[in-house]
């Protein structure tokens, strides 16, 4: 009907339509849309980890020594960096994403260590159409097989929504299997490769790209709190369900 969403059923899937004045196919309406707010250097505090506004006087020291801790810089493969090896070297390129405007970007504080172990930043952001991108994921070894690394992501798609963004991206390279199954670990939808995308360290670069929407957001931050409350974890910090179990279990 012209002006209104009309239904279509096709098998299980409940379609809405909705045409324009023209009785052309159009997308439907944001009611009251006026863009997303910026996210803000601010302090988002977690129970395992506490993500603080990036600060290389205060933060560069420990990042170098948390990344020195992996035997090589194979972690790094597909970063855009190489592993600073020196603090002065970990200080400058600290230095540049803090300087950089169009990043929000965070360290990533142990609680229990007190001490910052890894980074991330909010990029790419799109306030007027409510898009932003979680990037600049750089994990040290202090971060691997624990809890904070998925605390940390949580808190930011959190800090997102909160800001009233519909639409948080993941984009990684495509032979990093690990950013890969990470996106899709938290809920992300898969949406397609874009090939040479990029020249990264000399080497064609396709890249993987994931969303997360508002809409889908109550479902993955269910799932998320369910795994990371303590009764999920023994007293040593080993998991006692997977993510993916509480997933299945979440209301869509």
């Amino acid at each position: 009907m012209r002006g209104f969403p009309a239904a279509l059923s096709l098998s299980s899937w409940l379609l809405v339509a909705y045409f324009n004045h023209y009785d052309q196919q159009v997308g439907a309406p944001v009611p009251g849309w006026n863009g997303a707010r910026m996210p803000e250097r601010t302090t988002l505090a977690g129970r395992y980890c506490t993500l603080e506004p990036l600060n290389a006087d205060a933060h560069a020291a420990a990042l170098l020594a948390a990344y020195q801790d992996a035997p090589d810089d194979r972690d790094w493969t597909w970063l855009a960096s190489d592993r600073p090896d020196t603090l002065a070297q970990c200080h400058e390129w600290v230095a540049q994403k803090v300087m950089d405007p169009s990043l929000v970007p965070f360290a990533v504080m142990d609680n229990a260590r007190g001490e910052a172990v890894g980074l991330v930043c909010f990029m790419r952001i799109d306030k007027a159409n409510g898009v932003l991108e979680i990037g600049h994921v750089t994990w040290s070894p202090r971060m691997k097989n624990r809890v904070t690394g998925t605390e940390a992501l949580w808190l930011l798609m959190r800090d997102a929504f909160e800001h009233g963004f519909r639409r948080v991206e993941w984009k990684c390279d495509s032979m990093n299997t690990a950013s890969r199954r990470a996106a899709e670990r938290l809920g992300f939808t898969y949406e397609g490769r874009l090939r040479q995308m990029m020249v990264r360290k000399g080497r064609n670069r396709d890249s993987e790209w994931f969303s997360l929407l508002d809409s889908e957001w109550p479902q993955a931050d269910a799932a998320l709190r369910a795994w990371l409350s303590p009764e999920n974890f023994t007293a040593d910090g080993i998991q006692k369900q997977p993510l993916s179990h509480f997933r299945a279990r979440s209301p869509a």
